[in-house]
Protein backbone atom coordinates (compact mmCIF):
# COMPACT_ATOMS: atom_id res chain seq x y z
CA UNK A 1 0.00 0.00 0.00
CA UNK A 2 0.93 3.16 -0.93
CA UNK A 3 1.03 6.13 2.25
CA UNK A 4 1.62 9.79 2.73
CA UNK A 5 1.90 11.19 6.22
CA UNK A 6 1.54 15.04 6.31
CA UNK A 7 3.85 16.35 9.27
CA UNK A 8 6.13 12.66 8.70
CA UNK A 9 9.09 14.56 10.47
CA UNK A 10 7.49 15.46 13.66
CA UNK A 11 7.01 13.16 16.82
CA UNK A 12 3.92 11.29 15.92
CA UNK A 13 4.39 11.92 12.15
CA UNK A 14 7.50 9.91 11.67
CA UNK A 15 6.52 7.25 14.70
CA UNK A 16 3.70 6.41 12.17
CA UNK A 17 5.89 6.10 9.15
CA UNK A 18 8.13 4.02 10.55
CA UNK A 19 5.60 1.57 12.02
CA UNK A 20 3.85 1.68 8.43
CA UNK A 21 7.35 0.83 6.71
CA UNK A 22 7.99 -1.83 9.32
CA UNK A 23 4.48 -3.27 8.03
CA UNK A 24 5.75 -3.50 4.48
CA UNK A 25 4.55 -0.29 3.03
CA UNK A 26 5.44 1.94 0.98
CA UNK A 27 5.58 5.16 2.86
CA UNK A 28 6.38 9.12 1.95
CA UNK A 29 6.05 11.79 4.10
CA UNK A 30 5.49 15.31 3.51
CA UNK A 31 6.99 18.63 5.04
CA UNK A 32 8.38 21.55 5.01
CA UNK A 33 12.29 20.13 6.09
CA UNK A 34 14.75 17.81 5.53
CA UNK A 35 14.24 14.62 8.00
CA UNK A 36 17.85 11.95 8.58
CA UNK A 37 16.43 10.27 11.44
CA UNK A 38 13.93 8.61 9.42
CA UNK A 39 14.51 5.71 7.83
CA UNK A 40 16.51 5.63 4.49
CA UNK A 41 13.38 3.38 3.23
CA UNK A 42 10.84 6.51 3.59
CA UNK A 43 10.44 9.12 0.82
CA UNK A 44 10.94 13.01 1.94
CA UNK A 45 9.00 15.25 -0.01
CA UNK A 46 9.28 18.69 1.12
CA UNK A 47 6.42 21.34 1.30
CA UNK A 48 4.08 23.53 3.07
CA UNK A 49 0.53 22.16 3.83
CA UNK A 50 -0.50 25.54 2.64
CA UNK A 51 0.66 25.32 -0.72
CA UNK A 52 -2.07 23.31 -2.56
CA UNK A 53 0.18 22.40 -5.64
CA UNK A 54 2.88 20.99 -3.29
CA UNK A 55 -0.27 18.67 -1.39
CA UNK A 56 -1.59 17.28 -4.29
CA UNK A 57 1.58 16.78 -6.05
CA UNK A 58 2.34 14.22 -2.67
CA UNK A 59 -0.95 12.96 -2.36
CA UNK A 60 0.06 11.26 -6.55
CA UNK A 61 -0.45 7.83 -6.22
CA UNK A 62 -1.30 7.26 -2.93
CA UNK A 63 -3.43 4.77 -1.37
CA UNK A 64 -4.41 6.14 2.05
CA UNK A 65 -3.51 9.17 3.83
CA UNK A 66 -2.50 10.38 7.41
CA UNK A 67 -3.30 13.76 7.68
CA UNK A 68 -0.71 14.52 11.12
CA UNK A 69 0.92 18.09 10.25
CA UNK A 70 -0.75 21.00 12.28
CA UNK A 71 0.29 23.99 14.40
CA UNK A 72 0.17 23.35 17.68
CA UNK A 73 0.29 25.64 20.56
CA UNK A 74 -1.15 28.48 23.30
CA UNK A 75 0.13 31.07 21.21
CA UNK A 76 0.72 32.21 17.52
CA UNK A 77 -0.76 34.20 15.35
CA UNK A 78 -4.46 33.61 14.36
CA UNK A 79 -3.78 33.95 10.48
CA UNK A 80 -0.98 30.89 10.74
CA UNK A 81 -2.94 28.60 12.51
CA UNK A 82 -5.69 29.25 10.31
CA UNK A 83 -3.34 28.73 7.13
CA UNK A 84 -2.21 25.55 8.20
CA UNK A 85 -4.48 23.83 10.27
CA UNK A 86 -7.79 24.95 8.10
CA UNK A 87 -6.65 25.86 4.67
CA UNK A 88 -4.13 22.99 4.95
CA UNK A 89 -6.77 21.02 5.78
CA UNK A 90 -8.96 21.66 2.68
CA UNK A 91 -5.32 21.03 1.00
CA UNK A 92 -5.24 17.99 1.75
CA UNK A 93 -9.14 16.83 1.20
CA UNK A 94 -9.04 18.36 -2.10
CA UNK A 95 -5.68 16.81 -3.02
CA UNK A 96 -7.26 13.45 -2.00
CA UNK A 97 -10.05 13.63 -4.43
CA UNK A 98 -7.99 15.16 -6.87
CA UNK A 99 -5.72 11.78 -6.85
CA UNK A 100 -8.23 9.48 -5.99
CA UNK A 101 -7.50 8.53 -2.62
CA UNK A 102 -9.08 6.28 -0.90
CA UNK A 103 -8.76 6.87 2.81
CA UNK A 104 -7.75 9.92 5.12
CA UNK A 105 -6.87 9.48 8.99
CA UNK A 106 -7.03 13.11 10.57
CA UNK A 107 -5.07 13.64 13.81
CA UNK A 108 -7.19 15.68 15.87
CA UNK A 109 -7.31 16.62 19.13
CA UNK A 110 -10.08 16.31 22.07
CA UNK A 111 -9.45 20.23 22.61
CA UNK A 112 -11.83 20.68 19.95
CA UNK A 113 -14.75 19.57 22.31
CA UNK A 114 -12.34 22.14 25.43
CA UNK A 115 -14.45 25.65 26.34
CA UNK A 116 -14.67 26.97 29.71
CA UNK A 117 -15.78 23.77 31.97
CA UNK A 118 -14.08 20.51 32.86
CA UNK A 119 -14.28 17.38 30.78
CA UNK A 120 -14.77 14.63 33.34
CA UNK A 121 -15.08 10.98 31.23
CA UNK A 122 -16.48 12.68 28.08
CA UNK A 123 -17.20 10.63 24.81
CA UNK A 124 -17.51 11.28 21.12
CA UNK A 125 -21.19 12.84 21.75
CA UNK A 126 -19.68 15.70 24.00
CA UNK A 127 -20.98 18.90 21.67
CA UNK A 128 -18.41 21.70 20.49
CA UNK A 129 -18.50 24.23 22.68
CA UNK A 130 -20.24 27.56 21.99
CA UNK A 131 -16.25 29.61 22.26
CA UNK A 132 -12.89 28.78 22.57
CA UNK A 133 -10.18 30.09 24.68
CA UNK A 134 -7.35 29.90 21.44
CA UNK A 135 -7.13 29.52 17.97
CA UNK A 136 -5.46 25.70 18.06
CA UNK A 137 -8.79 23.99 19.36
CA UNK A 138 -10.49 26.76 17.08
CA UNK A 139 -9.10 25.36 14.04
CA UNK A 140 -8.99 22.34 14.91
CA UNK A 141 -12.75 21.67 15.46
CA UNK A 142 -13.27 23.30 11.87
CA UNK A 143 -10.87 20.74 10.21
CA UNK A 144 -12.30 18.04 11.95
CA UNK A 145 -15.71 19.01 10.58
CA UNK A 146 -14.07 19.38 6.98
CA UNK A 147 -12.84 15.87 7.58
CA UNK A 148 -15.99 14.22 8.63
CA UNK A 149 -18.32 15.99 5.99
CA UNK A 150 -16.17 14.89 3.24
CA UNK A 151 -16.29 11.07 4.23
CA UNK A 152 -17.98 9.55 1.31
CA UNK A 153 -17.46 11.93 -1.60
CA UNK A 154 -16.21 10.50 -4.27
CA UNK A 155 -15.23 7.35 -2.41
CA UNK A 156 -13.13 9.07 0.09
CA UNK A 157 -13.34 7.29 3.19
CA UNK A 158 -12.63 9.52 6.76
CA UNK A 159 -11.56 8.98 9.89
CA UNK A 160 -10.66 11.48 13.12
CA UNK A 161 -8.54 10.83 15.82
CA UNK A 162 -8.67 12.57 19.25
CA UNK A 163 -5.31 11.63 21.00
CA UNK A 164 -4.63 13.29 24.21
CA UNK A 165 -0.95 14.61 25.25
CA UNK A 166 1.28 12.58 23.67
CA UNK A 167 4.57 11.58 25.40
CA UNK A 168 7.26 9.52 25.51
CA UNK A 169 10.69 9.44 24.59
CA UNK A 170 11.85 11.86 21.74
CA UNK A 171 8.96 14.02 22.52
CA UNK A 172 10.18 17.49 21.48
CA UNK A 173 7.91 19.67 23.00
CA UNK A 174 5.85 18.46 26.41
CA UNK A 175 8.38 17.00 27.88
CA UNK A 176 11.60 19.04 27.37
CA UNK A 177 9.31 22.40 28.47
CA UNK A 178 7.74 20.85 31.13
CA UNK A 179 11.32 20.20 32.61
CA UNK A 180 12.97 23.45 31.16
CA UNK A 181 9.99 25.09 33.38
CA UNK A 182 10.86 23.59 36.27
CA UNK A 183 14.39 24.40 36.47
CA UNK A 184 13.92 27.99 35.73
CA UNK A 185 11.76 28.00 38.87
CA UNK A 186 9.24 28.76 36.38
CA UNK A 187 6.17 26.26 36.72
CA UNK A 188 3.32 26.81 39.10
CA UNK A 189 0.64 24.83 39.77
CA UNK A 190 -2.46 26.42 38.82
CA UNK A 191 -5.30 25.25 40.70
CA UNK A 192 -6.02 22.78 43.57
CA UNK A 193 -4.04 19.97 42.24
CA UNK A 194 -6.22 17.56 41.67
CA UNK A 195 -7.30 17.50 38.43
CA UNK A 196 -7.40 14.16 35.82
CA UNK A 197 -5.98 14.48 32.84
CA UNK A 198 -5.69 11.57 30.23
CA UNK A 199 -2.22 11.27 27.92
CA UNK A 200 -1.16 8.74 25.40
CA UNK A 201 1.54 7.30 24.94
CA UNK A 202 3.33 7.53 21.62
CA UNK A 203 3.32 4.15 20.73
CA UNK A 204 -0.25 3.83 21.86
CA UNK A 205 -1.05 6.70 19.67
CA UNK A 206 0.70 4.95 16.84
CA UNK A 207 -1.04 1.79 17.73
CA UNK A 208 -4.29 3.65 17.54
CA UNK A 209 -3.82 5.16 14.35
CA UNK A 210 -3.21 2.31 12.16
CA UNK A 211 -5.63 0.16 13.43
CA UNK A 212 -8.17 2.99 13.00
CA UNK A 213 -6.99 2.94 9.55
CA UNK A 214 -7.16 -0.92 8.85
CA UNK A 215 -10.50 -1.03 10.11
CA UNK A 216 -11.72 2.23 7.97
CA UNK A 217 -14.64 1.10 5.77
CA UNK A 218 -18.07 2.22 5.25
CA UNK A 219 -19.11 1.15 9.39
CA UNK A 220 -16.06 3.35 10.50
CA UNK A 221 -16.03 6.56 8.07
CA UNK A 222 -17.06 9.86 9.35
CA UNK A 223 -16.72 9.43 12.44
CA UNK A 224 -14.40 10.34 15.46
CA UNK A 225 -12.72 8.30 18.26
CA UNK A 226 -11.29 9.79 21.64
CA UNK A 227 -7.69 7.46 22.52
CA UNK A 228 -5.63 7.64 25.19
CA UNK A 229 -3.86 5.43 27.75
CA UNK A 230 -7.15 4.56 29.41
CA UNK A 231 -6.28 5.62 32.94
CA UNK A 232 -6.74 8.75 33.28
CA UNK A 233 -3.68 10.66 35.81
CA UNK A 234 -3.82 12.95 38.51
CA UNK A 235 -1.44 15.99 36.35
CA UNK A 236 0.52 17.75 39.41
CA UNK A 237 1.51 14.53 41.25
CA UNK A 238 2.48 12.76 37.57
CA UNK A 239 4.84 16.16 37.42
CA UNK A 240 6.58 16.27 40.67
CA UNK A 241 6.76 11.96 40.21
CA UNK A 242 8.73 13.13 36.72
CA UNK A 243 10.66 15.87 38.24
CA UNK A 244 11.82 14.38 41.43
CA UNK A 245 13.11 11.20 39.42
CA UNK A 246 15.24 13.49 36.89
CA UNK A 247 16.51 15.24 39.78
CA UNK A 248 14.63 18.51 39.77
CA UNK A 249 12.93 20.75 42.51
CA UNK A 250 8.96 19.76 42.73
CA UNK A 251 6.92 22.17 42.02
CA UNK A 252 6.59 23.85 45.38
CA UNK A 253 4.26 27.28 44.03
CA UNK A 254 0.55 27.55 43.48
CA UNK A 255 -1.89 29.87 42.32
CA UNK A 256 -5.71 30.01 42.36
CA UNK A 257 -7.21 29.27 39.25
CA UNK A 258 -9.56 32.71 38.45
CA UNK A 259 -6.18 34.06 39.57
CA UNK A 260 -4.14 32.04 36.62
CA UNK A 261 -7.04 32.99 34.05
CA UNK A 262 -7.25 36.53 34.77
CA UNK A 263 -3.68 36.64 34.22
CA UNK A 264 -3.49 34.73 31.15
CA UNK A 265 -5.99 37.47 29.72
CA UNK A 266 -3.93 40.06 30.92
CA UNK A 267 -0.64 38.53 29.25
CA UNK A 268 -2.95 38.12 26.05
CA UNK A 269 -4.11 41.46 25.39
CA UNK A 270 -0.41 42.97 26.28
CA UNK A 271 1.01 40.47 24.07
CA UNK A 272 -1.62 41.38 21.35
CA UNK A 273 -1.32 44.76 21.81
CA UNK A 274 2.56 44.82 21.77
CA UNK A 275 2.83 42.36 18.39
CA UNK A 276 4.99 40.25 21.01
CA UNK A 277 5.97 37.05 19.58
CA UNK A 278 7.19 35.15 22.43
CA UNK A 279 5.19 32.99 24.31
CA UNK A 280 3.41 34.79 27.16
CA UNK A 281 3.88 32.90 30.91
CA UNK A 282 0.49 32.24 31.19
CA UNK A 283 -2.38 32.33 28.37
CA UNK A 284 -6.20 31.48 29.60
CA UNK A 285 -5.88 28.93 27.44
CA UNK A 286 -3.16 27.31 29.49
CA UNK A 287 -4.70 28.02 32.71
CA UNK A 288 -7.57 25.98 32.13
CA UNK A 289 -5.50 22.84 30.64
CA UNK A 290 -3.08 23.21 33.70
CA UNK A 291 -6.30 23.63 36.60
CA UNK A 292 -9.29 21.57 34.94
CA UNK A 293 -9.46 18.05 34.32
CA UNK A 294 -9.66 16.30 30.92
CA UNK A 295 -10.09 12.68 30.68
CA UNK A 296 -11.97 10.85 28.14
CA UNK A 297 -14.15 7.67 27.34
CA UNK A 298 -12.48 5.46 24.62
CA UNK A 299 -14.95 2.39 24.98
CA UNK A 300 -16.05 3.19 21.16
CA UNK A 301 -12.99 2.86 19.99
CA UNK A 302 -11.92 -0.12 21.81
CA UNK A 303 -15.17 -1.74 20.26
CA UNK A 304 -15.29 -0.57 16.64
CA UNK A 305 -11.53 -0.82 16.12
CA UNK A 306 -10.14 -2.89 18.93
CA UNK A 307 -8.12 -0.78 20.24
CA UNK A 308 -6.52 -0.94 23.44
CA UNK A 309 -2.90 0.30 24.84
CA UNK A 310 0.35 -1.73 24.00
CA UNK A 311 2.20 0.54 26.65
CA UNK A 312 1.29 0.46 30.10
CA UNK A 313 1.41 4.29 31.84
CA UNK A 314 3.93 2.73 34.21
CA UNK A 315 5.95 1.67 31.76
CA UNK A 316 5.93 4.01 29.47
CA UNK A 317 7.34 6.32 32.00
CA UNK A 318 10.10 4.10 32.77
CA UNK A 319 11.48 4.22 28.97
CA UNK A 320 10.52 8.14 29.16
CA UNK A 321 13.35 8.58 32.20
CA UNK A 322 15.52 5.70 30.72
CA UNK A 323 15.87 7.98 27.59
CA UNK A 324 15.66 11.18 29.30
CA UNK A 325 18.79 10.30 31.39
CA UNK A 326 20.21 8.62 28.59
CA UNK A 327 19.96 11.77 26.80
CA UNK A 328 20.52 14.69 29.29
CA UNK A 329 21.49 16.88 26.63
CA UNK A 330 18.17 17.03 24.37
Amino acid sequence: MNILVTGGGGFLGSAIATKLVERGNSVRVFGRNRYPHLNPEIECVQGDIVDSMAVTKACQGMDTVFHVAAIPGVWGKKELFYAVNVDGTSNVLEACRKQRVRKLIYTSSPSVVFGHRPLENANEDTPYPGSYLWHYPETKAIAERMVLEKNGCEGLLTVALRPHLIWGPGDPHLIPRLLQRAQMGRLVQVGEGTNLVDMIYIDNAVHAHLLACDALGPGLGGKVYFVSDDHPTPLWPWINRLLERMNIESVRRSIPYPVAFGLGAVFEFVYGSLGLHAEPRMTRFLAAQLAKSHYFDITRAKHDFGYSPVVSSEEGFERLIEDLKSHPAN
